[in-house]
């Protein structure tokens, strides 16, 4: 077994080590979200808080850890007799990301059930993680199977195993620490609400700092062992330091002075539910019993609120986590203010800590002492280019007479001819909804109907490996004529594994949804742009919704550009949109083209996702040599390799060409116009893009 790397060794990162002590002093609190650039020490720090964790008693031979002092009289391994017990390290169980129902909750041996009777059931993750930590790396990886069946034993601190007949249940109470890095995607807000606290980490930029970092990191893979021996005096003093909080944790008082601020604060930030001002008093007795105090002061409400509230603020996926602390530092004084004009003393929960609020931080180990090293991740600040350019060489009103003149403008020093400054996006709205035709068999989403192991029964089929979905029906009437001559004499059928049937089921699947967006001039007016980027920020959303893959084309000028390579990331799919440029000609052809390359090299990383590719255009094509019959065969291409397509169209004015349309003919898709793009604007639309053929 590794030697985990000691948790008192970290450089920086307080606000990080003090979510997961706080969590480990009181694990009410509800765990921790990590969100983070790659390599900043997150997943080595939720590893190395399992050496600092008091052990736990459990009943010995119980695969289920039940409490001697109080055993669970549900436990499959039951019944206990209260008493006795041994004492064992807490656990650290990691979920991986790949990993299949039976491994989190568990397996039930179908056939021994089915054919003797015997409730033989071998514990999963859920079971190893009670009483302990559940960690999961790349939470916003998870399937969402996975996570509604975390969701559902967050909530009872149970899980409950239902097939065919047969009812396993065990307690399921952990602590739930997850990592995420953003730009793979976020995640689905149920599962956001459900950890605690969350912090934001990046990477120090102090050159002392980072050299720190490399010297302890060179010397711990160098030799493991002495190098966690340096620290061990470290370690238990941080782990007596947490038994003392945890012991103190029962004494300490929140008073109603601090209780106001909490649920002031929580309202002042509009955050939704009650769950944030629990999880906001939680931490903040958890931050006075780790400073070693009964009282819980107005700095422990205020780091409880920096530490429980960023993540609870998201409306949407492009919204920027993250706490106004001007606002929040002005909510507390006021009711504070408040507080001392009602009361005739008050009871002294409210007056500022006299030694400072660092009685409250996690203890410098080293020479690093360095900044706190977790500093919330702002958005980019701005659209591209400040000053306006000039128009587009090409004459817009040369390819028709309803095109829009954009207003004349000076040239941006050291813009490219013909480009103009990106604009900013019209307010999303609910997209209608697209899906793919056919049956696919691709990772679990919302978009296309699919065969997976989640959904409604389809049929049933002899099973390919292990049996994970019992038919019964079919597995009944695959026995019963095979009865007489298997010897049957009770009630009971006899079973023989020939007899099992696999259930199909049907559900959905995510897609990788490709978006081919025209940026040329025939688009620039300010007016159609922001309508187009609001339109796509839509499409974008309803994308995230339904745990989608997206991707992002781009073309314009003399060529097609792959603006975002496919990713889960929607919300950096928005980014790379508000900063798109406009102006120049319109090579569809390099777009449809381009679109049709990048789709090749994703069926070959990942086979069984479909696409379903979204262009955004007027559908004029210009520049070179036949421009609209160079575009019309590229359409044709990726219609002859089946890619689903819908072409939002953005043409306006008094004179249509119906170029968009002609171009979603010769895509084999769907073409709708920007207004009819709007979900709550039209009737009986069909769903999907397969009627169009």
């Amino acid at each position: 077994m590794s030697t985990p790397y000691p948790f008192t060794a970290l450089v920086g990162q307080d606000d990080l080590r003090l979510a997961l002590l706080l969590n480990a002093v009181s694990p009410a609190v509800g765990g921790v979200l990590v969100r983070g650039e790659k390599g900043t020490a997150k997943s080595t720090a939720v590893r190395a808080l399992s050496a600092l964790l008091p052990e736990v008693a459990v009943v010995p031979g119980c695969r289920f850890s039940c409490d001697p002092a109080a055993p669970d009289p549900g436990c499959p391994d039951g019944p206990h007799e209260a008493g006795g017990g041994a004492e064992r390290p807490a656990r650290v169980v990691e979920l991986p990301v790949g990993a299949s129902e039976d491994r989190l909750v568990g397996a039930l041996d179908i056939e021994r059930a089915l054919a003797e009777g015997v409730k033989a059931f071998e514990p999963g993750l859920l079971a190893a993680a009670h009483r302990g930590v559940l960690y999961v790396d790349e939470v916003n990886l998870l399937h969402d199977h996975l996570v509604d069946l975390l969701l559902d034993a967050a909530a009872m601190g149970a899980s409950y195993v239902e097939r065919e007949g047969v009812s396993v249940r065990h307690a399921a109470r952990f602590l739930l620490v997850g990592t995420m890095n953003p730009e793979e995607g976020e995640l689905r807000p149920q599962l956001l609400d459900r950890f605690g606290l969350t912090v934001e980490v990046t990477a120090s930029r102090e050159t002392d700092e980072r050299v720190e970092v490399v010297r302890r990191r060179l010397a711990y893979d160098a030799d493991p062992a002495a190098f966690t021996a340096r620290w061990a005096a470290d370690e238990q003093g941080v782990r007596e330091r947490i038994a003392a909080a945890r012991r103190l944790l029962p004494e300490v008082r929140l008073g109603d002075g601090a209780l106001r601020q909490i649920a002031a604060t929580c309202a002042a930030f509009e955050v939704d539910g009650m769950r944030a001002d629990i999880v906001m008093a939680r931490t903040a007795t958890a931050l006075a019993a780790w400073a070693g105090r009964t009282v819980v002061l107005a700095e422990d409400v205020r780091t409880a609120a920096l530490l429980a509230l960023p993540h609870r603020r998201r409306r949407n996926p492009f919204d920027a986590p993250g706490l106004d602390e001007d606002k929040l530092d002005e909510t507390l004084e006021r009711e504070r203010g408040a507080d001392e004009n009602d009361s005739d003393g008050g009871d002294g929960d409210d007056d500022p800590d006299p030694d400072g609020p660092g009685g409250g931080r996690p203890p410098q180990d080293g020479p690093d002492g360095g900044p706190d090293g977790g500093p919330e991740s702002g958005p980019e600040s701005g659209p591209e280019g400040e000053a306006a350019d000039g128009p587009a060489p090409e004459a817009a009103g040369q390819d028709s007479p309803d095109v829009e003149q954009p207003a004349e403008q000076p040239p941006a020093a050291g813009a490219a001819a013909g480009e103009r400054p990106a604009v900013g996006a019209a307010d999303p709205f609910k997209a209608r909804h697209f899906d793919v035709p056919g049956l696919g068999e691709g990772a679990a989403g919302r978009r296309s109907r699919a065969r997976t192991a989640h959904g409604r029964t389809t049929g049933a089929r002899r099973p390919h490996g292990p049996l994970t979905k019992l038919h019964l029906a079919a597995t009944v009437q695959a026995a019963a004529p095979h009865q007489r001559a298997r010897g049957r004499s009770g009630r009971g059928l006899v079973i023989r594994r020939d007899d099992l049937r696999q259930a199909v089921r049907e559900g959905r699947e995510g897609n990788l949804v490709l978006f081919v967006v025209d940026a040329s001039g025939s688009m620039a007016a300010r007016q159609r742009m922001s309508a187009v980027k609001g339109a796509v920020l839509s499409l974008l959303l309803d994308a995230y919704q339904r745990r989608d893959k997206v991707g992002l084309v781009t073309f314009r000028g003399t060529g097609a550009d792959l603006a975002l390579p496919p990713t889960s990331s929607v919300d950096a799919g928005a980014a790379r949109l508000e900063k798109l440029p406009t102006g120049g000609r319109t090579p569809l052809a390099a777009g449809l083209l381009k679109a049709r390359e990048v789709l090749r090299v994703e069926r070959l990383r990942d086979a069984s996702r479909r696409p379903l590719l979204v262009v955004v255009t007027d559908g004029r094509a210009t520049g070179g040599p036949e421009p609209v019959a160079l575009a019309g065969r590229a359409a044709r291409l990726l219609a002859a390799e089946g890619t689903a397509a819908v072409v939002v169209d953005c043409e306006s004015g008094p004179v249509r060409l119906g170029l968009a349309g002609a171009l979603a003919r010769e895509l084999a898709g769907v073409a709708v116009t920007l207004d009819e793009l709007r979900a709550d604007t039209v009737s009986a639309l069909v769903k999907d893009v397969r009627r169009a053929a």
